[in-house]
């Protein structure tokens, strides 16, 4: 399974990026899954739903499936987050599997950069930036500059730079 990351400051367009890259290597007969990293508590589930009582009464996992569906919620319980590695082997492998977040992490990641949210470029300091998407000249960078409009070329990229050979 390749690992391609979507990295980027707050603001800068990364999960708008995700949502229009993902239909563009699907297209290209490709299996992709995503993972998303959130800086913040969140919650998949709703109180008063049956498997937010079981967590709420102490549960570590539930897994709740439908014909549909299935989804493992695990409660760190005071442990500390998982590594990225960690994570990445609870997910059934695919060809590429998308990270959105994790700018810190070692795998290969594009960078979605605006010079509206004031935040420095990562891939002045970061070698694991191997490209920059932005709708603006990004002179200062000695990666690849793509066209952050253009998902299509950019999922080309991604597809060329984790050596996948679309269907």
């Amino acid at each position: 399974m390749e690992i391609f990351g979507i990295a980027g400051w707050s603001g800068s367009g990364k999960t708008t990026l995700m949502v229009r890259l993902v239909p563009e290597l699907t297209a290209l007969g490709l299996r992709v899954s995503t993972m998303k990293h959130a800086h913040h508590a969140f919650d998949v589930d709703q109180p008063g739903k049956d498997s937010f009582n079981h967590r709420a009464a102490g549960a570590t996992e539930v897994l709740i499936t439908s014909a549909n569906r299935w989804a493992l919620m695990h409660e760190n319980r005071g442990d500390p987050e998982p590594s990225i590695e960690e994570l990445v082997g609870h997910m059934t492998p695919v060809d590429l599997l998308l990270i959105e977040g994790f700018k810190r992490s070692p795998h290969p990641k594009l960078e979605v950069f605006r010079r509206s949210t004031g935040k420095p470029l990562l891939a002045l300091e970061d070698p694991t930036v191997v490209a920059v998407a932005c709708d603006d000249a990004v002179p200062e960078v000695a990666v690849p500059v793509l066209d952050l409009n253009y998902p299509a070329a950019i999922a080309r990229f991604v597809v060329t730079q984790c050596g996948i050979n679309p269907r």
